[in-house]
C-alpha cells in the first residue's frame, strides 16, 4: 500500500468525521430545542446512591423542577442519576447526554430525554446551551473541566453571566483558596471573575438562589416562571 494512498484515505476519514460531528451537533439541537429554562447539574459519576450527597442532588433537582425548571445532566451514574431522578419525580423534562467511553457508560433510567455523543465537546456545548443556570456538585477532573469551561465561556462573554453555584463549600475550599491565592496573586485572572461563582451549602438555598435571580432578569427567549 502506498504513502499516498494512506494519506487519501485518512483525508477521507476525516471529512467524514467532520460530517459525524455536525450530525452530532444537528441531533442535539433537534432534540432539546424546546426545553428552556433549565439547569445543568455537574458532578461525580463515582457517588453512590446511600450518600448525603446522593439525596441533596435528587431533592435540589426536584424542587427545581417543580418551579418549572428543566434538568440537563451527562446521562450517568451518580450526582447525574440523582439530578435526573429528581427531575423526573417533579415531572419535568429530564435530559441526559451521555457520552460513549471505552469503558461503556449507560444512560442513567430516569432521564425522560436521552441522547448518546462520541465527541466530549459536543457534548459540552449541549449541556451548556439550554442552560440559565449551573449547579456544581463535588467531582472529579471532568467536574473540574466543565465547571471552569463555564466560567470561562463567561468571563470572555461567548454566553451570558448566569448563576454558576459551587454546591459545598468544604469541598470546594482548596480549589477557590489556589485560585485566591496563586492564580489571583499571579494575575491570571481578576478579583471581579470571582463575581461569577457562588458557593452555597443547603439545597433550599440553591433552589432559592436560582429561582431570585431567574425571576429578576428577562432572559430572551426563555419561558416565564410562576412569580
Amino acid at each position: 500500500m502506498s504513502y499516498e494512498y494512506e494519506i487519501n484515505e485518512l483525508a477521507k476519514e476525516e471529512s467524514w468525521r467532520m460530517f459525524r460531528i455536525i450530525g452530532e451537533f444537528v441531533e442535539g439541537f433537534d432534540n432539546l430545542s424546546g426545553i428552556e429554562p433549565a439547569v445543568t447539574i455537574y458532578g461525580s459519576s463515582r457517588l453512590k446512591a446511600d450518600k448525603k450527597l446522593y439525596t441533596e442532588t435528587e431533592e435540589i433537582a426536584y424542587r427545581l423542577g417543580q418551579l418549572g425548571f428543566s434538568i440537563v445532566t451527562g446521562g450517568g451514574p451518580g450526582v447525574m442519576e440523582a439530578a435526573n431522578k429528581g427531575a423526573r419525580r417533579a415531572g419535568v423534562t429530564s435530559v441526559g447526554l451521555n457520552i460513549s467511553l471505552p469503558e461503556e457508560q449507560i444512560c442513567n433510567a430516569y432521564a425522560t430525554k436521552s441522547i448518546t455523543f462520541n465527541h466530549f465537546f459536543t457534548r459540552k456545548v449541549m449541556l451548556v446551551k439550554y442552560a440559565v443556570a449551573f449547579v456544581i456538585m463535588p467531582g472529579g477532573l471532568g467536574t473540574l473541566d466543565e465547571v471552569t469551561e463555564v466560567l470561562t465561556l463567561m468571563q470572555t462573554h461567548k454566553i451570558k453571566p448566569f448563576p454558576v453555584i459551587l454546591f459545598n463549600g468544604e469541598f470546594w475550599k482548596g480549589f477557590l483558596d489556589w485560585l485566591r491565592g496563586a492564580v489571583l496573586s499571579g494575575k491570571y485572572i481578576s478579583k471581579k471573575d470571582f463575581d461569577l461563582v457562588r458557593v452555597l451549602d443547603r439545597s433550599d438555598e440553591v433552589v432559592e438562589a436560582i429561582q431570585r435571580w431567574y425571576v429578576g432578569h428577562e432572559v430572551i427567549g426563555r419561558k416565564a416562571l410562576p412569580r
